[in-house]
């Protein structure tokens, strides 16, 4: 691989944030580069099988005079050339890969923070705007041993959640007594949320 070739495929990287295009684009070249050791593979195949070990002497050391030396030594050459560059090819495809995840992996994150931020904002908005919960009714006493004794509720607490009933939707003390009847003889868990001052 020239020193050009290397500015242009590697310069990308750390000329600035690697694109996917980039990454494209050295994997085309990986392809190239295999394609090319194939060849040359081919070549050396075709000399009778040798390969990139076997000897180019015969038993008294004279040249094999069956094969092709020239374009035997000529294919082993670029056989190697064409290996260093293609290590070369591959670490630049994993740098980049590693580089394209991280920055992939950095926004994921922002964007999750992000998403969390405003999340909080907004729920923090409609709770200013709700403010604390709105008491429906006082506690004005309490009987020695009732339910709601029995409960802890004191004189003067305020009442913001009995069962269903709530804010929004109490009218009368009828709603709380309609609760009450349909949980007479049942075990419930109805839920009176007491606010003390």
């Amino acid at each position: 691989m020239s020193d050009e070739e290397a500015r242009q495929s590697g310069g990308s990287s750390q000329a600035g944030a690697v694109t996917v295009s980039d990454v494209q684009e050295l994997m085309r070249r990986k392809e190239e580069i295999e394609a090319q050791i194939k060849a040359n593979y081919d070549v050396l195949e075709s000399q009778k099988g040798i390969g990139m070990n076997e000897p180019l002497v015969d038993c008294e050391g004279y040249p094999r005079s069956d094969v092709d030396l020239y374009q035997v030594r000529t294919a082993r050459h670029n056989i190697i050339c064409l290996q260093n560059d293609h290590k070369a090819v591959m670490k630049q495809v994993e740098e980049a890969l590693h580089q394209l995840h991280a920055r992939d992996k950095e926004k994921q994150a922002r964007d999750m923070a992000e998403a969390h931020k405003e999340a909080m904002s907004r729920k923090l908005g409609q709770s200013e705007s709700q403010g604390p919960p709105q008491a429906f009714a006082k506690v004005n006493s309490i009987s020695p041993g009732s339910p709601a004794s029995i409960a802890g509720l004191q004189v003067d607490d305020e009442i913001v959640e009995f069962g269903s009933v709530n804010t929004q939707n109490f009218q009368s003390l009828h709603n709380i007594g309609s609760v009450v009847q349909h949980s007479e003889g049942k075990t419930s868990h109805t839920r009176a949320t007491q606010v003390s001052f």
